[in-house]
């Protein structure tokens, strides 16, 4: 039995489905299961709750639907698959929601794009106008032109970065196992984990580091999303997508239904702060830290990092750009944005009385 989510309300979700939930033992996609998620998010909107879609399946649909002749990388295999599938897959859940009366968007991003703030910000826009014409976004990363080392490292870290920036209250990772587990779900002692808190230690242990099936994820990277939502203060829940009206059992509290409850605190950050603390691989630069400007982050949420706790410039950066906040060992603490570049820091580290470096409402530490 799942642990009670509090009650509040609960007015936009973003709910991330996986391949192993999407897909057939045969590759291909499973209709019955996608028209069971379509009459929920359905039921969901006419009771006012919005709902973001983040999608799996492409890839196995195109799989399923062509033969390929001669060897190919992974990336380009997975950017023909992708582009036969994904019509297949939007075309399909079009037909769905029409069913219902209702539209649904497609909409595909590339890690890029969280890069920037400018494209952040109008990518932000464009979700909040499908939902302000009650349309149903569906979000997918777009593999027909991403490579290697700016994929995702899979849709649930591509569903945090959408719900933090759409500011979801809640976001919904459904897979094809009830939750995390004490040890391997199959295995008759293990023990399903109901609430998360930020008193819970040594989860890690729990984690399997096998990926899914079918899918680039696993549980372990849905343990890092949840953990870095759940600080920004977005509920995170992680349940079975093959389970009958999972998704309104848990925004709707059913105890019956069994899912792991990762608990927020409920305390929304800033919007500049969302995208930061999802921008750590876009960092151009690199900054160490003395242990006394590290304990002062620590210790004081409104500590800006002022040049005399900087000894030592890294990486070399420019005015605006991203940066990586790393301790003595070199261990990162958090990035943050710079206000003046490297050139710049080099003329000020170690003095007092100087412009911050990252001023407090730029910097995202790491949990």
């Amino acid at each position: 039995m799942a642990g009670q989510l509090e009650n509040r309300s609960i007015k936009r979700i973003a709910v991330k489905v996986g391949s192993n939930v999407l897909t057939k033992e045969d590759g291909k996609l499973n209709i019955a299961i996608m028209a069971h998620l379509v009459d929920e998010i359905a039921a969901l909107r006419t009771k006012g709750v919005e709902v973001i879609l983040i999608s799996s399946g492409a890839v196995a649909a195109g799989r399923s639907e062509i033969d390929t002749t001669g060897k190919m990388d992974n990336v380009s295999e997975r950017q023909l698959y992708s582009a036969v599938g994904q019509v297949k897959l939007i075309r399909r859940y079009s037909d769905l929601f029409k069913e219902h009366g209702l539209t649904c968007a497609q909409i595909l991003t590339t890690k890029e794009n969280f890069s920037d703030r400018g494209h952040y910000l109008n990518m932000k826009n464009c979700f909040d106008t499908l939902l302000e014409q009650q349309v149903i976004p569906i979000v997918n990363e777009n593999d027909t032109i991403s490579v290697e080392e700016l994929m995702f490292t899979d849709n649930d870290e591509l569903s945090g970065l959408i719900a933090s920036m759409t500011k979801a209250d809640m976001l919904l990772l459904l897979t094809n196992v009830d939750g995390l587990y004490t040890g391997d779900p199959s295995h008759p002692d293990s023990v399903l984990i109901d609430v998360v808190t930020e008193e819970s230690t040594d989860l890690e242990k729990y984690i399997q580091p096998l990926k899914s099936t079918r899918g680039r994820g696993g549980m372990a990277t849905k343990f890092s999303i949840a953990k870095k939502m759940t600080s920004q203060g977005v509920d995170v829940v992680i349940g079975s997508g093959l389970r009958h009206q999972i998704i309104q059992d848990i925004v709707f509290q059913n105890p019956k239904t069994p899912y792991t409850w990762f608990q927020s605190n409920h305390d929304k950050a800033k919007p500049i702060r969302r995208w930061l603390a999802h921008s750590y691989d876009f960092a151009q630069g690199a900054i160490k830290l003395n242990h006394g400007a590290k304990m002062a982050l620590h210790s004081n949420e409104g500590v800006s990092v002022l040049p005399i706790g900087v000894i030592e410039i890294v990486e070399p950066f420019e005015t605006g750009e991203i940066i990586k906040l790393l301790d003595e060992a070199g261990q990162p603490i958090g990035i943050g944005k710079a206000n003046y570049d490297a050139h710049t820091l080099t003329q000020e580290m170690g003095q007092k009385d100087k412009k911050p470096i990252v001023h407090c409402d730029y910097l995202s530490l790491n949990l």
